[in-house]
């Protein structure tokens, strides 16, 4: 079995050009379905074996999300062997995805977003390193993981622009406004030039996304503001105030490096509730 996972894997992150997080959410599903296999035979897998699999997956009180996701990967897998000729049909094909319920994304306010930019408040360079981190993900909507994997040769401050590497290794240019562009640049004034990556940690390394979480968290505290806030709410309120101030939902979904439109269009729903908002507290019959 082993060596099937391996094969798929290789073809994930060759071929589909899958990242290193995603490919390992794969091999970590793939292993909790052989060990519910067993020493039995993976051409034997069929329709009621995957509906056992899932029925413990629930047992377990995995989310639906989870679960959805693990049948997602079976699919995918079952759809390589197939293709290989390792099996003759798909059995995970007739599955029912679980319904999933919609998570509306948390998001800053747009006053709470310039308390959170203006917290870095000295010219030492770990402040300058953070505002320019928080000013980044805030004007570009990136993702962590794009962030840290930035270099300097990816960074256009003179035509205020960002190349970013996004899921399946795909690139994206994203503009970045003046005020992050004069973050970033005081920054790498003070550290060192021949070093490719962006941002640094304290040892002159590439930061880890875990550093920035600590990193967002340190200046909560010190902007002393009420809610938790993780760095992915950035590009939740980059997406939700592009809407709220006119933005097309086509150019959100650019920003954002999204490839299907719906998942973009989960922060019009942001939006409606606003209104909805604003509307019981105005109109006189709401």
């Amino acid at each position: 079995m082993n060596s099937h996972i391996d094969a798929f894997l290789r073809y994930l992150e060759t071929e589909k050009n899958h990242s290193e997080h995603t490919v390992l959410n794969y091999r970590l599903d793939l292993e909790a379905f052989f060990a519910f296999l067993g020493n039995d035979d993976v051409k034997a897998v069929d329709y009621p074996v995957l509906r056992r699999f899932l029925a413990e997956m629930k047992g377990k009180s995995l989310k639906a999300r989870s679960v959805a996701r693990k049948l997602s990967t079976l699919r995918s897998f079952f759809r390589y062997l197939q293709r290989e000729g390792v099996v003759s049909k798909n059995p995970a094909t007739l599955m029912q995805t679980p319904k999933l319920d919609k998570v509306l994304p948390h998001f800053l306010t747009e006053q709470d977003a310039v308390k959170l930019l203006e917290s870095p408040e000295t010219d030492a360079v770990s402040d300058l390193r953070d505002k320019a981190i928080i000013e980044t993900l805030y004007s570009t909507g990136m993702r962590v993981s794009e962030l840290v994997g930035l270099d300097q040769r990816d960074v256009d401050l003179i035509g205020n622009i960002i190349k970013a590497k996004g899921k399946g290794k795909k690139e994206r240019m994203v503009p970045v406004g003046e005020k992050a562009c004069a973050a970033i640049q005081a920054y790498l004034g003070t550290r060192p030039a021949k070093v490719n990556a962006v941002f640094l940690n304290r040892s002159g390394g590439r930061l880890t996304a875990r550093s920035v979480r600590n990193i967002i968290n340190k200046h909560i505290l010190h902007a002393a503001m009420q809610q938790k806030v993780h760095p992915h709410m950035l590009r939740h309120s980059f997406a939700t105030h592009m809407l709220d101030r006119g933005a097309d939902l086509r150019s959100v979904q650019e920003l954002l490096g999204h490839v299907n439109l719906s998942t973009t269009q989960i922060y019009t729903h942001l939006t409606t509730e606003k209104l909805k908002n604003v509307y019981a507290k105005a109109h006189p019959r709401a």
